[in-house]
């Protein structure tokens, strides 16, 4: 480290140890979420590239999967609270964890604003209310986040019973449907994968309309990390937390690539899809497939998935708060960095994500909200970006600061690699398309991240004044301490 690390905490309370893999990969895995990824991304990636859009998914998934070997490397390293945050802080500086700290609490807190906005709908409609208006379907996303607050605020047996449920609920919506659809239900040939649905040929359709789906897909691989967000709270976290990652990503990705073409497969009028009169393929294909059921089973399935996604994304960025505020670099890190209850949980910045999100949910016109969602999953890929060009940085000068961890023998090429693809993915998604009508929201993600970023350099200019309490605490516990604290 070239800064000394700092700690905050007001007691000698520490989280509990009470996550082992099964746990920590069910809340890796509801975080990611391949229910919310597959109705995510579906329609506007058909529509962007034709169905052949579904070759973007290996290559978006093997790109995460360097990062996600990264990841191991790191968590198996320091198991530590905020993951993306706390390793970018062991590497480089407190400075430079903070920038990390910062982008991944923004876009994990956006993100807890969109989850509940998307379920509400899909509640109400199982409840048989149809055309919800605006202020209605916005008091049932506060009910949800709400619920899902609850939930963090108790954790405990609670928490781990939700995330099962939803990891039961994930894995027969994706692998089950998409296994019953290849087998039974398949009206269109396999060469329809290969089909661009006229958006273009050869390289121009690759270096085109194929790089949107890339950019959206992106949406479907993140959240992989919350285990090791969580790092201070799991047993035996050096081995387990490697673990937990790699599976996640992996298992989640099987079963959206599954799904998807279990999917493109089974559409019952190709060409009313492309040409954007059947707006909802996807509850038009299972209506088709399974019957008119089969509608509200996947409005149930969908409401279970974002609200399980929208918990374990509360878990996690309130663990990113904690971390940082137990570095007193953020301001009220008195008042974050407590931990209260039986579980010693950080109740003050689960509040505090509840109340900004909540605001969020409430921000006005759906282009504001728009202009807001754009940044959630590009806030993702730039923190993960800040601890993989960190480690990067080190290998580059020599040095081997993770070379006693999990995957050490082969991590200086997967870092490399990792480094390449964030930086191409970073473009990807930043770049401005004419994908809507207005100017500012196909420059939502650079307005976004210019307005965070100074906000955030003015939060840490005062952060890191001479002689702040951020420059003069105690480095925290690290390494073999930080596994037995």
């Amino acid at each position: 480290m070239t800064e000394t690390s700092v700690t905050n905490q007001p007691s000698d309370k520490r989280p509990v140890r009470d996550f082992k893999l099964r746990s920590a990969f069910a809340l890796s895995f509801a975080d990611q979420s391949p229910i919310v990824g597959i109705y995510t991304i579906f329609v506007i990636s058909i529509l962007a590239a034709g169905p052949a859009f579904l070759w973007a998914f290996p290559i978006v998934l093997a790109g995460q999967l360097f990062v996600c070997a990264v990841f191991g490397n790191l968590a198996s390293k320091w198991p530590l609270q905020g993951s993306v945050y706390a390793w970018s802080r062991e590497l480089i500086g407190p400075r430079y964890g903070w920038f990390t700290g910062w982008a991944y609490m923004w876009g994990l807190t956006l993100t807890l604003a969109v989850l509940p906005l998307a379920a509400a709908p899909y509640l109400l409609g199982a409840l048989g209310v149809d055309a919800p208006s605006q202020i209605t379907v916005e008091l049932v996303a506060l009910g949800v986040l709400l619920f899902g607050t609850v939930t963090n605020l108790l954790a405990g047996p609670l928490l781990k019973t939700l995330i099962y449920i939803a990891l039961t609920a994930e894995v027969i919506a994706s692998a089950g449907i998409g296994i019953a659809l290849l087998i039974f239900h398949r009206v269109n040939p396999w060469s329809v994968i290969f089909n661009t649905g006229g958006t273009g040929h050869g390289t121009g359709w690759l270096v085109g309309p194929f790089l949107l789906p890339v950019a959206y897909i992106a949406y479907t691989f993140i959240g992989f990390e919350a285990s090791a967000s969580i790092g201070e709270e799991v047993k035996e976290s050096r081995k387990v937390l490697p673990k937990a990652v790699m599976l996640c990503l992996v298992v989640g990705g099987v079963l959206v690539i599954l799904a998807s073409l279990g999917l493109v497969l089974a559409i019952p009028d190709m060409s009313a899809v492309l040409s954007g009169k059947d707006a909802n393929p996807i509850a038009t294909t299972l209506e088709t497939s399974f019957g008119s059921g089969a509608g509200r089973t996947l409005l149930v399935a969908l409401v279970i998935g974002f609200t399980s996604s929208m918990i374990a994304v509360q878990t996690a960025v309130t663990r990113a708060i904690w971390a940082s505020a137990r570095d007193r670099v953020l301001p009220g890190a008195r008042l974050l960095s407590r931990l209260s209850g039986r579980e010693n949980l950080p109740r003050y910045a689960i509040g505090l994500t509840f109340v900004i999100a909540g605001a969020l949910l409430f921000a006005g016109t759906s282009k504001v909200f728009t202009l807001l969602v754009s940044f959630s999953a590009f806030g993702f890929y730039l923190s993960y970006w800040f601890p993989v060009a960190g480690l990067a940085s080190k290998h580059w000068r020599g040095q081997s600061p993770t070379s006693d961890a999990w995957g050490a023998r082969s991590i200086r090429a997967v870092t490399t690699v990792a480094v390449i693809w964030l930086t191409l993915e970073i473009v990807n998604l930043a770049w401005p398309r004419a994908v809507f009508s207005d100017w500012y929201l196909n420059w939502g993600i650079i307005i976004m991240t210019g307005a965070l970023g100074v906000l955030g350099a003015l939060i840490a200019l005062r952060s890191f004044r001479p002689g702040s309490p951020a420059l003069q605490a105690q480095q925290p516990p690290v390494g073999a301490e930080a596994e037995e604290a």
